[in-house]
């Protein structure tokens, strides 16, 4: 736990040292308990542990400090259903979760585009592989899994 004031004590010390080593346009994955962390991880990504917490809390805590991409159509993106699941009409209400988080914290979204980007599975984890880092997450809810993209922080202005 993280005990420094204005720093949310969910995030860890591994995972605060990755969020202040990321570049813009660098990759974070919030993986839910299903996804193959450590295989994705396995001579790429850094992987991080969040047993136990859940995608939205950790995500809320997340974009306290971190800058979202002003130079992308979407806050975020998620892997999208296969198709049994399409055809069972399976809803994810953890990404209407996500949307709520991501388009409070990203002030340059303007609604002309979906907050939320979804990728075909296989095509998620060949991104996950060339991310950052990989949390993994106690998130219980099929495809929980998030990708964030590191944006800016712009220099102040003189008053």
């Amino acid at each position: 736990m993280v005990v420094l004031k204005g720093v949310p004590a969910i995030l860890s010390p591994e995972l605060l040292y990755a969020l202040a080593k990321m570049g813009h346009g660098d990759e974070l994955v919030l993986a839910d308990a299903n996804f193959p962390t450590s295989s994705i991880c396995a001579g790429g990504p850094q992987e991080i542990r969040a047993d136990g917490l859940g995608i939205p809390q950790l995500l809320e805590a997340i974009l306290k400090l971190l800058p979202l991409d002003t130079y992308v159509p979407n806050l975020g993106t998620v892997m999208d259903l296969v198709d049994s699941d399409k055809q069972k009409g399976l809803a994810v209400s953890v990404w209407g979760k996500y949307e709520v988080l991501l388009s409070q914290a990203g002030p340059h979204w303007d609604g002309s585009h979906a907050v939320l980007e979804k990728v075909e599975r296989f095509a998620f984890y060949e991104r996950a592989k060339k991310a950052f880092a990989v949390v993994a997450t106690g998130e219980t809810a099929l495809y929980g899994n998030l990708i964030l993209k590191k944006g800016v922080i712009p220099p102040e202005q003189p008053k």
